[in-house]
């Protein structure tokens, strides 16, 4: 009797050794520690690089923390974590992808996700829109658009654009894309407002006069770190010309340099900048505008260049950065030298099919300039427009003039067989990837 008792005894002291220490560490280490400030840094580096994770992703992590905290920083025992989760529900099956979403979706939705547009172009309005109306809700379900765009004219200050762009969130079934444009310098529509206390920057040519790629990945980030915390979701930047022509009005000190592997450099810097703080990037504007004389936003422009000649300077920002940004935009620029089909380069398919996609092998989101602009909407309506972008090979169509035209002429175009059912569902599963990847679905 007295042996059993021992032996009991024995079996207590080995259970309260091992209770006191968990996965070979003394209890005492593994108290919380207060972070040194540089640990503060890293911590909240990494915290800015996890709002591209999807939402349901960082939602499980906090849950997971907290039950840490309560459980005193202790792990559980395997098997007890094993009986809980048998019996807890499996909240996979509940979580938003890009394939659940696809599923449910309905064909005005899936040509909807094709569209980023003004809030004013949906709401039909004459003038820019910077408050929340109860007609937007019922709007924006009849124009199930993909994304928002705010200009110069729908932002007033800080309280209001954040408003607005919640409320706009909100009320759309589906994640949306909310972009600005946002380059720093001459191109900054919350930089250039004297209601936002932001960091200002004189020009990107500055940056990238000073050679130093650190210089342009922090302006991607400090951009892209406010730009974030007024909802934006979506930067169409760096600008990734090359400035070649003295007499360039449209881009000039926009561009990072005059030397396309100093502008190459720069632009994947910035864009890891960005991505740091959690915004999209949108390279532009392909295949440079750098060497142009005219104006876009007025009239046709033209480059001379060959293929080869453009390889040499124009493209190699965006050739070094294709794995890196996750869209890339089209500008309307006419390349007589480069395609038959006589095509601004947003509506030619030997540009974006051909070659972006083809023989660059571009993989991610191909967007148009914004379709509104003359080069474009001085010869076809908002539904040709629509429908020769997409046909070339575009996956979002930027500003049509007319939403409802634009998504009218997509749908006809592919009643009548003009454009295939497969290709729609193609460009929709990449835009809801990219939406799921960056958890705003």
């Amino acid at each position: 009797m007295n042996n059993k008792r021992k032996l009991l005894a024995a079996s207590i002291l080995a259970g309260m050794i091992m209770t006191l220490t968990a996965c070979g560490e003394p209890v005492d280490k593994l108290k919380p520690k207060m972070a040194t400030r540089s640990e503060s840094s890293s911590v909240a580096e990494e915290a800015s690089s996890q709002d591209a994770q999807p939402a349901d992703s960082k939602a499980d992590e906090s849950k997971a923390d907290d039950s840490s905290k309560a459980d005193g920083g202790k792990k559980q025992d395997k098997k007890e974590d094993t009986k809980k989760d048998d019996k807890a529900p499996d909240k996979k099956s509940n979580k938003k992808t890009a394939d659940t979403v696809f599923a449910d979706m309905t064909l005005d939705e899936k040509i909807g996700q094709l569209f980023i547009v003004t809030p004013e172009q949906i709401d039909g309005y004459d003038e820019a829109v910077t408050m929340y109306d109860d007609t937007m809700s019922e709007l924006i379900a009849k124009y199930p658009v993909g994304g928002i765009i705010q200009m110069t004219a729908n932002v007033t200050d800080p309280e209001q654009i954040t408003e607005l762009n919640k409320k706009l969130q909100g009320i759309s079934k589906y994640g949306l894309f909310i972009a600005v444009d946002e380059e720093g310098g001459q191109v900054a529509r919350i930089g250039l407002n004297e209601n936002f206390d932001v960091p200002r920057y004189n020009s990107m040519y500055e940056i990238g006069s000073t050679g130093d790629t650190a210089n342009a990945k922090e302006v991607g980030k400090t951009i892209g770190g406010y730009v974030k915390g007024y909802g934006f979701n979506v930067d169409f930047a760096p600008d990734a010309d090359v400035y070649t022509n003295p007499e360039n009005t449209v881009i000039g000190y926009r561009a990072f340099s005059s030397d396309p592997q100093v502008a190459s450099d720069m632009v994947g810097a910035c864009i890891e900048g960005f991505h740091e703080s959690g915004i999209i990037t949108s390279i532009k504007h392909f295949p440079g505008h750098g060497d142009t004389y005219e104006d876009t936003h007025t009239s046709g422009a033209v480059v001379d260049k060959n293929w080869d000649e453009l390889l040499d300077c124009e493209l190699m920002p965006f050739i070094n950065n294709l794995d890196k940004t996750d869209m890339i935009m089209i500008s309307h620029i006419t390349l007589p030298n480069v395609t038959s089909d006589g095509m601004p380069a947003s509506l030619s398919r030997e540009l974006i099919t051909d070659k972006l996609k083809g023989d660059l092998g571009f993989k991610g989101i191909v967007i148009t300039d914004s379709l509104s602009m003359q080069a474009v909407s001085n010869d076809y309506t908002p539904g040709q427009a629509a429908v020769k972008a997409f046909s070339a090979g575009a996956d979002i169509l930027l500003m049509p003039g007319n939403i409802g035209e634009a998504m009218d002429g997509i749908k006809e175009a592919l009643s009548d067989g003009t454009l295939s059912e497969e290709r729609l569902n193609e460009s929709v599963m990449k835009i809801l990837k990219l939406k799921e990847k960056y958890g705003i679905l």
